[in-house]
């Protein structure tokens, strides 16, 4: 079985929630909808396109992320938000994507529900950050961000609360929160 063969058989229609921390977030609670894209080039050995957040944001300033956001009233479905989100951001033409379905929604604890959308793009794409949203991008190895050794739990206190997250380091880029709690499942689908 080739490594897409393997995404797309983890990729299954009967996608779970997956929460953050049980102990603080409701399934009950109003959420607003995001999508994000999981850009995974298609390579003898596979990468996967994460962004850096610029510094002065307001909002998860300086945080790696997938690319993505709101889903917006004009967008169809999860899968065009993704889409369109990865052009704004990185110039990323919605038609070199191939999508493949998507990963369990994740539901974060500054409310939001994300479907994460895998697709397959072109090796070397001449990607272009947008500054206004991201000030930089780099590819990590498929095979680093699938391997659990690579993954630490660890916990903190938000908002006056113990939780748990994921964080993972890259060539000193820290993957943490979200973006790794999503790689973390989608990790857990391919390994069964």
């Amino acid at each position: 079985m080739t490594w897409r063969d393997t995404i797309i058989a983890a990729l299954h229609p009967d996608r779970s929630v997956e929460i953050e921390d049980e102990s603080y977030l409701e399934i009950e609670r109003e959420y607003r909808e995001a999508a994000v894209l999981i850009p995974i080039t298609d390579r003898t050995e596979p990468g996967v396109i994460l962004t850096q957040r610029p510094d002065w944001l307001r909002s998860h300033a300086g945080q790696v992320a997938f690319p993505g956001g709101k889903i917006d009233a004009a967008d169809s479905d999860a899968v065009a938000a993704a889409l369109r989100e990865a052009e704004e951001e990185l110039a990323l033409p919605r038609e070199h994507v191939d999508v493949l379905g998507e990963a369990d929604i994740y539901l974060t604890g500054s409310g939001y529900r994300i479907a994460p959308v895998v697709g397959i793009i072109p090796p070397d794409l001449p990607l272009i950050a947008n500054p206004d949203e991201v000030s930089d991008w780099f590819e990590v190895p498929l095979s680093f961000l699938l391997d659990p050794v690579n993954l630490e739990r660890r916990q903190g206190i938000w908002q006056g609360q113990n939780r748990h997250y994921y964080d993972m380091n890259w060539q000193g880029r820290r993957i943490w929160g979200v973006t790794a709690g999503i790689i973390a499942n989608l990790a857990r689908r391919i390994s069964g």
